[in-house]
């Protein structure tokens, strides 16, 4: 399925141009804007898409960053298979890995939350000369040797018994700070419950035993991550994420070699991108 092109005009904020590139016969949307030397690579989660970082793309370009944002298959305005047997973990890992291998990215600056972190966080080990900071707010690394939350586990059973959940109110509730309209943007990508079998899918595939796909290559890089990252981190915490708040991004933390204390936003949630402009005033605060 390939949402109209109709759905995604006058979305507020967000008029940039799209890009696409096909992969494995599907059509892939991605930002490219900016032509600086170091690479913004942003990573969205679960159920949103590259709309998430309008808040924080200019800033970014200000400071002379080339930015990319893709969305997952299954989001946005990438293509959408209706068969939920399609969306696996290795599926969006090598998708990832392939898009930075066709793009050929260089002087990345990986920012990560939700899924976005999921995936991405296992990316840098395999070609790490590619990456030199992280940018990483509200996720976690599905390692399966960690018990699932009760307020995660919860959310599954909801996503499983709502196929067709309304994006746009999920993020006007957790932002209560957003326009009408730029709620509604978060349903644009989905005209019927069909179009959202890639959003059904990621809190399925999150791993919660150490078997499950995707927990083996998320303690690898746990590892890689303690004793083989060499480059510079910025961690930022929505204070109000009832999931994936202080408590464990404090965890994830120790597990970064270097990473510096966090920096809470006491309003954000567990969308931060929300709250973009500040985020990304602080992170090149730190780099500069």
């Amino acid at each position: 399925m390939r949402t109209p092109d109709d759905r995604f005009a006058n979305l507020p904020g967000y008029a940039w141009k799209p890009h696409y590139l096909e992969w494995r016969g599907l059509r892939a949307h991605y930002l490219d804007e900016g032509t600086g030397p170091r690479t913004l690579l942003c990573l969205h989660g679960e159920p949103t898409w590259s709309y998430l970082y309008r808040k924080m793309i200019p800033p970014f370009l200000a400071a002379g960053y080339r930015v990319v944002a893709p969305d997952f298959l299954g989001f946005g305005r990438s293509d959408k298979p209706e068969d939920e047997g399609f969306y696996t973990f290795d599926m969006h890992r090598q998708f990832l890995l392939d898009f930075i291998g066709n793009l050929n990215l260089n002087g990345i600056t990986l920012a990560v939350q939700d899924w976005g972190g999921l995936l991405g966080l296992t990316l840098p080990m395999e070609m790490a000369g590619r990456f030199d900071r992280l940018l990483i707010m509200n996720t976690a690394l599905g390692t399966g040797d960690v018990p699932l939350s009760p307020g995660f586990v919860a959310w599954r059973d909801y996503v499983a018994k709502t196929p067709s959940m309304d994006c746009g109110k999920l993020l006007g509730r957790a932002c209560p700070h957003l326009s009408p309209a730029e709620a509604a943007a978060y349903e644009a990508p989905y005209p019927d419950a069909a179009s959202k079998a890639g959003v059904r899918r990621f809190p399925q595939l999150v791993p919660d035993r150490p078997d499950a796909p995707g927990a083996e290559i998320s303690r690898q890089a746990r590892q890689w991550w303690q004793s083989g990252w060499k480059g510079e981190t910025f961690m930022a915490v929505g204070a109000k994420d009832p999931v994936l708040g202080p408590p464990v991004m404090k965890q994830l933390q120790a597990m970064i070699r270097g990473c510096p204390e966090p920096y809470i936003h006491a309003e954000g949630g567990h969308f931060l991108q929300e709250w973009g402009e500040n985020i990304s005033t602080e992170a090149l605060k730190r780099w500069k």
